[in-house]
């Protein structure tokens, strides 16, 4: 090892033990307990007022100062950990985290975990426009209604202790949309894409009230329900320490001051005289349910046509967008080559789910252009092609530059324009050359169709996670996994055979 490498590396190695102590300078210092006990709270972080981020950037909210209060006076250490809701169950079972805490229902869930006992009296509502023209529930038929994916305002209309009456007038809907968060549900009202949200009532007086006069509720209630905090099936030691602490909350004016701050205090329903907890739960055992492997596969099936159509439509626009944005990068003129490396640089630069929420909503919020929810699928569709044309842009102006200049000098001797010049000489040689970097891509288009699941078009990953959220079983996604591997070895081994066919010079 030479002495001048010796030098670089030893500076090279300073410089990143620098910066590893500039960044654990930085970071919060940990907290740790007598004890030496964390009690990890796993909650949906986009659900206020029960739990979410705030402007400073702190997680806070009423369920997460419940079980701050439980900590101190437990003498744990509270880690507030942000989960996708499709996914709490296996974050649950796996030990990730030790309950869920974040407005949950206990109503139709009762035999899937270990409950505390009811803490909020909560109801499903109707949100609309505040110039909607919906003012009861039978307005709805023919309406697009939207639900969080797995929610309760989900399982008032489709789960199997929905009344008659729910599930009638779910039927009277144009479509039931599910989307991942309410974030995105408001963003489809406000858009028109959708007519009405169903959801909790504490999180619509939140967000009616965050967002102005914009959106107004409905007098007429969907469904009345129960929340608690839900432990693994089983784990009655960790429920009944919490649960103990909660009632000497309630007894010293802990909770309810906590209630006030939050303002549900005319929500909050935990009884200090009924301490009765039901030790006489049904076994983990019984709560499995038998898979249905035929019924899970013939529904990816049909996601997959979704994630097929995305994929096939994504490749048609975007490679010939591509080619035309490498001649404007490569153009002569330096506008028109920096308007192309400019929007080369936005599309590699920014994630691709921003740029399907601006596609998709920059419309209605620059423009003021009503959507309607067929746009939704044509958003997915153009967000995938304008951001894999700017990779393919890059991966083709590589390929070009890649044939040597004398092949287009012998081409100018020969008589050929410009024109046949690329055509016959140039292009063919190209393609040879970006075969590789080009698989690449189209195999990472595959993964990516997952990312539509922002816009709430329901693809083949976003089908799968709901039918595991609503199965409580992991088996859907490891499935989705093996669809996605099979048809990502058809299109290496088809892109390897052309390659081949193209290799004809050796």
């Amino acid at each position: 090892m030479s002495e001048k490498f010796f030098r670089k590396f030893l500076t090279g190695f300073l410089c990143m033990a620098i910066l590893c102590s500039v960044f654990l300078s930085l970071a919060p210092p940990v907290a740790y307990n007598a004890s030496g006990e964390t009690f990890t709270v796993g909650f949906d972080a986009e659900f206020p007022p029960y739990g979410y981020k705030d402007d400073n950037g702190e997680y806070v909210g009423f369920d997460l100062d419940l079980a701050a209060e439980v900590c101190a006076r437990r003498g744990w250490t509270l880690k507030k950990q942000p989960i996708d809701w499709d996914s709490k169950d296996m974050e649950l079972d796996s030990g990730s985290i030790d309950c869920i805490w974040n407005g949950f229902t206990i109503d139709g869930r009762e035999d899937q975990y270990t409950w505390s006992v009811p803490y909020v009296d909560n109801s499903q509502v109707v949100v609309v426009k505040s110039d909607s023209d919906i003012n009861k529930l039978s307005d709805l038929k023919d309406k697009i209604v939207v639900v969080q994916a797995d929610s309760s305002a989900l399982a008032a209309f489709t789960g199997e202790d929905a009344t008659d009456e729910n599930k009638k007038l779910a039927d009277s809907f144009k479509k039931l949309q599910q989307v991942s968060d309410y974030n995105s549900a408001f963003l489809n009202l406000e858009s028109g894409m959708v007519q009405a949200i169903c959801m909790d009532i504490g999180v619509a007086n939140y967000q009616i009230k965050s967002r102005g006069n914009t959106f107004r509720m409905l007098d007429e209630v969907v469904s009345s329900e129960k929340y608690g905090i839900g432990f693994k099936k089983g784990n009655t030691e960790l429920r009944d320490k919490v649960q103990e602490t909660l009632y000497q909350m309630k007894a010293d004016g802990k909770f309810d001051e906590i209630a006030k701050k939050w303002n549900l205090e005319t929500s909050v329903c935990l009884n200090i005289e009924d301490k009765n907890i039901d030790k006489d739960e049904t076994p983990v055992s019984e709560k499995n349910k038998e898979i249905d492997y035929g019924s899970i596969f013939m529904q990816l099936i049909g996601g997959m046509g979704a994630t097929l159509m995305i994929f096939v439509l994504t490749l048609l626009f975007s490679l010939p967008l591509g080619l035309l944005l490498t001649f404007i990068r490569m153009s002569r003129f330096k506008v028109v080559q920096w308007i192309a490396r400019i929007y080369i640089s936005i599309m590699r630069g920014t994630p691709l789910m921003l740029q399907l929420l601006v596609v998709c909503y920059a419309p209605y919020y620059i423009f003021r252009i009503p959507l309607d929810e067929s746009y939704r699928f044509y958003a997915v569709i153009i967000g995938f092609s304008l951001n894999y044309a700017a990779y393919f842009a890059e991966i083709f102006r590589a390929g070009i530059q890649a044939v040597p200049n004398g092949q287009r000098e012998a081409a100018s001797i020969l008589g050929y324009s410009k024109t046949q010049t690329f055509g016959k000489i140039i292009f063919p040689q190209m393609i040879k050359n970006v075969l590789p970097p080009v698989t690449n891509e189209i195999i990472t288009l595959v993964k990516d169709t997952s990312l539509a699941f922002v816009l709430a078009y329901t693809e083949m990953f976003t089908l799968a996670k709901q039918i595991a959220a609503a199965q409580a079983n992991i088996i859907p996604l490891f499935a989705a996994g093996i669809f996605y591997y099979v048809f990502n070895f058809l299109v290496a081994f088809i892109m390897e055979h052309i390659e081949k066919k193209m290799n004809y010079y050796r």
